[in-house]
């Protein structure tokens, strides 16, 4: 006796999930872990009329599959019963028991094993999964895992009171969608399919009560927001004012490229360095590169056409380019920058200040040079890239421009929108030296600043006031960009008044890309969604 009740202790731990039912044997058999069970002998209510019944009218097997223990799959033979009702009027004239937190109606697994499948689907999805639960002794396929997944119920959240609304790409620059979230759970509320207006105007058509929606600059979300909730109040995201910010500060660099050239120095090396900047000549021979005289060619090329009348398709078609690429040299306003784009950039770049101060001082072995910039951190192994970047100063080939650095726009930019105490002693250097020879650039910094005042403090009244000290300066970029905030006048004015921003969302957008990404991008956008809204 007191062993048997050591077994029943034994088995209410290992298997909790068999309570409601008798175990009448456990033993292994090839690997396997059988469980021979049968049913309690009492009443079970009818599932159509809720009458409980006694009478027994057979009784059959089934098979359940469970979860693995001690690293062997679990096989649990349960016997039950099939049960007449009594009740006239009911539609059933017999029925299957089901055991609760057991079995489930038509199933061959376990509800322990099912919620297990379930929580690999919703994690890993098919061919991951599958690898996963073979892992776990669990039998299951990866179609099998996606249609576990695709069953599952969508969530119903209540209707949120503040929505932060954005985009998301399922094939960038192809196919979008929209992911809705509740800012103050931080809760996704759904995915929609594209980022035009009318899924999110019907959407929140569906969904009464929102009263504030956080969202980007987008004009197809401001119409919807207008369209599907006229009460609610509209918040530009301050994060995506930065950033429009930091674009147009970068075009004003741009046009002023040069101003970011420093000072040449007068040594005889450096008198005699030609105009051109050294990463367009080849070192080999000292001649331009070939990508930018293709560059110069096509430009001059696509500006010829325009200027007879010819369309950006007819254009692209004559010069067998791609209609984007023809439309990028016709809307160029910069060809330097151009130029600089087509170029590729290389390790050495950062340090090439160096060598050629050394060369003009009078150390013309490469080696040591090498040896030297690589004690700077320098990543290059072999001197063969210094080489080749002195070769037009031995051969007399070729030119290299002075010593004095040349600054990238996106490097400016970056030292003109970040936080002034964030700055290194060498980076405040070079800024000070730019701006000394920019008043342009020194206006733009103080408009920078400015904002970020209002973005820090929430002091969006005084938003009409840096919008026309703007228009008091020369900066065509940074007109347009204010422009651009006074058509959104009320957004913008409460995205930096308010507390709400689309931070959330953008936590969300993250998570989005990593399960696309997980998928190797081949979910349908109802399998995201489902992983989504359940993961």
């Amino acid at each position: 006796m007191a062993w048997s009740a050591v077994c029943d202790d034994l088995l209410g731990i290992v298997f909790p999930h068999l309570e409601k039912v008798r175990v009448e044997h456990v033993w292994v058999e090839d690997g396997v872990v059988r469980v021979k069970a049968r049913t309690l002998d009492r009443a079970f209510p009818c599932p159509s009329c809720g009458v409980c019944s006694y009478r027994v009218h057979s009784r059959y097997r089934r098979h359940l599959a469970d979860a693995a223990l001690g690293g062997c799959p679990v096989v649990v033979d349960l016997s039950v019963r099939r049960l007449f009702c009594d009740v006239a009027d009911c539609a059933r004239r017999t029925f299957a028991e089901q055991v609760e937190g057991l079995t489930i109606r038509y199933g061959r697994r376990t509800v322990v094993l099912v919620v297990l499948v379930q929580a690999i689907a919703l994690a890993l999805a098919g061919r991951a999964g599958a690898r996963l639960a073979a892992v776990l002794h669990i039998a299951v396929s990866r179609v099998t895992l996606l249609n576990v997944l695709m069953a599952l119920p969508d969530p119903c959240p209540p209707s949120p009171r503040v929505l932060g609304v954005d985009d998301f790409a399922t094939r960038r620059g192809r196919r979008y969608g929209t992911v809705l979230v509740d800012v103050e759970s931080r809760a996704v509320l759904d995915l929609l399919p594209g980022r035009e207006k009318e899924p999110l105007a019907v959407w929140l058509a569906g969904h009464p009560g929102v009263e504030v929606i956080c969202r980007d600059r987008a004009g197809a979300y401001a119409e919807a927001a207008r369209a599907g909730a006229p009460d609610a109040l509209q918040v530009a995201d301050r994060w995506h004012l930065w950033d429009n910010l930091a674009t147009a500060v970068e075009r004003t660099a741009i046009a002023h490229r040069p101003c970011l050239q420093g000072t040449e120095v007068s040594t005889p090396s450096a008198r005699r360095m030609a105009a051109a900047p050294p990463s367009t000549l080849n070192p080999d021979t000292g001649a331009e590169k070939w990508l930018v005289t293709r560059t110069r060619e096509r430009h001059k090329a696509v500006h010829r056409l325009l200027a007879r009348g010819w369309t950006i398709s007819a254009i692209a078609r004559e010069l067998g380019l791609a209609r984007h690429t023809a439309e990028r040299y016709a809307h160029c306003k910069n060809l330097d920058g151009l130029i600089e784009g087509a170029l590729r950039t290389t390790r050495l770049d950062d340090y090439k200040p160096y060598p050629i101060r050394r060369w003009n001082e009078g150390c013309t072995d490469a080696a040591r040079l090498f040896r030297e910039i690589q004690a700077q951190g320098y990543p290059g192994r072999t001197p063969q890239a210094v080489r080749r970047y002195l070769r037009p100063l031995r051969t007399g080939l070729g030119s290299i421009r002075s010593p004095a650095p040349v600054l990238k726009p996106q490097q400016v930019t970056n030292w003109i929108m970040w936080n002034p105490q964030h700055l290194r002693d060498d980076e405040e250097r070079h800024l000070g030296e730019v701006l000394s020879r920019c008043p342009e650039l020194t206006a733009v910094r103080s408009h920078v600043h400015a904002f970020a005042r209002m973005v820090c403090d929430l002091g969006g009244n005084s938003l009409p006031a840096w919008t026309d000290a703007v228009h008091a300066d020369d900066l065509p970029a940074l007109h347009a960009f204010a422009d651009g905030l006074r058509r959104d006048h009320q957004a913008v004015t409460a995205g930096l008044t308010l507390p709400w921003s689309s931070g959330p969302v953008e936590g969300h957008v993250n998570r989005i890309k990593m399960l696309k990404r997980q998928m190797y991008g081949r979910a349908g956008f109802a399998l995201l969604r489902k992983r989504v809204l359940l993961a």
